[in-house]
């Protein structure tokens, strides 16, 4: 089989922009409070109108123009997210109709915040059958509509955003904009403990029996064991992150930059500490972002290739972890 690559990319974040000081005027928290237990500074929120198909549209269109591919070559359809448009139709066929890709198998995917690293894996396995496939892998997120905006544990955590990837087996040039050479995707690796399921959950399904004019309970919302998730993902990042280079024969030495799931600077931070990683090798954007949960990583990409912390030869390691409880991590050679 030959190496899979990603050839395009593309990232999308609303215009509108929520700064501390603003959550601040609407729940008792303040900047100083966020900052110091968080990392985060602003997050973007999706505009009354605007729906996280739209979003993963517009990141869509970017990874195609990024690849040099009209929407009519997609054979594939993913979409990562737990903040679905709907229960049914998926977001994936609603995102397809927008970008006329008809005809493409198209379906959502949730495994929370690592969705985009198992959307990496069930990519391998469709072009691993198919290699003429061209797969969309999308990240796309409205996580701001799943927030009480009185719970201020949470409602301080998560933004709203979208980035898009373009999977193709072997490599089929240069990418035209965002990525500074096809990236190979070297290995995946995934994994979850459903018997933590408890620990961060968002209604919305059919586990609440909702009769027509009930009003919505606090489990409509996001909810989160926050001490419990932290020590969690420190655990899952850091023996991932682990066992997927020691599988491929390598060691953090040879990693030139990682790029974590962005939920909480603390967690980056420890999860750096334990695998011995200095700070120039770890990547951080989440003062901007907040938790943009399936979109963060790709998110991370982006933003990393723009700032040239990612060149043409870069061996990147991304790891996420998210509510399931679920982790991954894989390598990227760019």
């Amino acid at each position: 089989m030959t190496a899979i690559h990603i050839q395009g990319l593309g990232t999308y974040v609303p215009a509108k922009r929520i700064t501390n000081d603003d959550l601040a005027s609407r729940v008792d928290t303040s900047d100083e409070w966020i900052v110091s237990r968080t990392g985060i500074k602003a997050r973007h929120m999706l505009a009354d109108d605007e729906n996280g198909s739209d979003a993963g549209v517009k990141a869509a269109l970017l990874a195609l123009e990024d690849a040099g591919l009209e929407p009519g070559d997609i054979t594939h359809v993913l979409t990562a997210t737990c903040t679905p448009d709907y229960l049914c139709p998926s977001t994936a066929c609603i995102l397809s109709g927008k970008l006329g890709t008809h005809g493409a198998m198209a379906f959502d995917l949730n495994a929370a915040c690592t969705g985009f690293v198992y959307g990496l894996d069930v990519a391998r396995g469709l072009l691993a059958g198919n290699p003429d496939a061209k797969i969309l892998l999308v990240g796309s997120e409205a996580f701001t509509r799943r927030m009480n905006w009185n719970d201020r544990t949470t409602c301080i955590l998560f933004g709203d955003g979208a980035a898009a990837v373009v999977l193709t087996d072997g490599d089929a040039g240069t990418p035209r904009a965002c990525l500074p050479s096809a990236a190979r995707l070297r290995d995946v690796q995934c994994g979850a403990d459903g018997r933590q399921y408890p620990l961060l959950t968002v209604g919305g399904g059919t586990a609440r029996n909702y009769r027509p004019g009930d009003p919505v309970q606090d489990d409509f919302y996001l909810q989160m064991q926050g001490r419990e998730v932290f020590k969690l993902a420190v655990r899952s990042l850091s023996s991932v992150c682990a066992q997927l280079l020691e599988r491929n024969g390598l060691s953090l030495d040879d990693v030139d930059l990682f790029i974590p799931h962005q939920a909480n600077l603390r967690i980056i931070e420890a999860v750096g500490d334990r695998l011995k990683l200095g700070a120039d090798k770890v990547f951080v954007n989440l003062d901007e972002y907040g938790n943009t949960s399936a979109a963060s990583i790709p998110l991370g990409i982006g933003d990393a290739c723009r700032q040239g912390r990612i060149r043409a030869g870069s061996r990147v390691l991304i790891s996420a972890f998210g509510g399931g409880f679920t982790w991954g991590a894989a390598l990227l050679e760019f």
